[in-house]
């Protein structure tokens, strides 16, 4: 399931493309694998490292290369203005130095280049909190929940300019909210299991009814927000 869209990025074979907070890979190994470019992943969590990079080395590319690494998105290990593109998808929810995270990756995109950061929307997310309080309470969890205009004056006040909000994954929250109901790690609930199956079905036949029905929900209930903005 993508989140940023690569179409507005104009991202070209040879472009060096940062995937910070990569988790198991799921932007970096698309962009690697359709657009050629030099994909570069970091996260902290190890786990997810190694199953980035499994599936990166099973994926058939004519250009470009990967490398993933344990890294701190505060303390990113690159040079200044060192990527070409920068995505940040699902991460600053999660960081106590939300302000040293978002300095550094503008630090590290180049001048004049773009950057996608997205995060839980306002609306669904504060209904998961209300829901459970397991949920956001968890180690490594969720410790904030944005409104637009805040993350947007962060974002800008870093050196950036927004050109684009983008609303995505409608049908996913709903999955969210009946997990919260019965137990956001509960593995047998048979509404959330059917649920899953329905969301990884649409995932991979993409059929027109549910494209339509989210396009219609994203202004609504979208999952994600997702920034698109420009340094300066």
């Amino acid at each position: 399931m993508l989140t940023a869209d690569f179409e507005l990025l104009d991202i070209r074979p040879g472009d060096r493309i940062l995937d910070a907070g990569c988790g198991n890979g799921r932007h970096a190994c698309e962009i690697f694998r359709t657009l050629g470019a030099d994909v570069v992943g970091v996260d902290l969590n190890r786990e997810d490292l190694i199953k980035a990079a499994f599936v990166l080395e099973r994926l058939d590319s004519d250009s470009g290369s990967w490398v993933v690494s344990q890294a701190d998105a505060t303390k990113l290990p690159f040079r200044d203005n060192a990527f070409d593109v920068v995505i940040c998808s699902e991460v600053l929810e999660h960081i106590p130095a939300n302000r040293a995270a978002i300095a550094e990756l503008v630090r590290v995109l180049k001048p004049g280049k773009n950057m996608v950061v997205s995060v839980p929307r306002f609306l669904p997310e504060r209904i998961c909190w209300a829901l459970s309080s397991d949920y956001h309470n968890e180690p490594g969890g969720h410790i904030r929940i944005y409104t637009k205009g805040e993350l947007l004056s962060l974002l800008e006040d870093a050196g950036t300019k927004c050109w684009r909000v983008r609303y995505k994954h409608a049908l996913h929250a709903p999955y969210w909210w009946l997990k919260c109901i019965v137990g956001h790690r509960n593995e047998t609930s048979r509404c959330v299991n059917l649920y899953k199956k329905f969301l990884e079905w649409d995932i991979i036949k993409h059929p027109p009814l549910t494209r339509v029905l989210d396009r219609i929900l994203n202004p609504l209930i979208a999952k994600s927000i997702v920034f698109y903005l420009r340094k300066g």
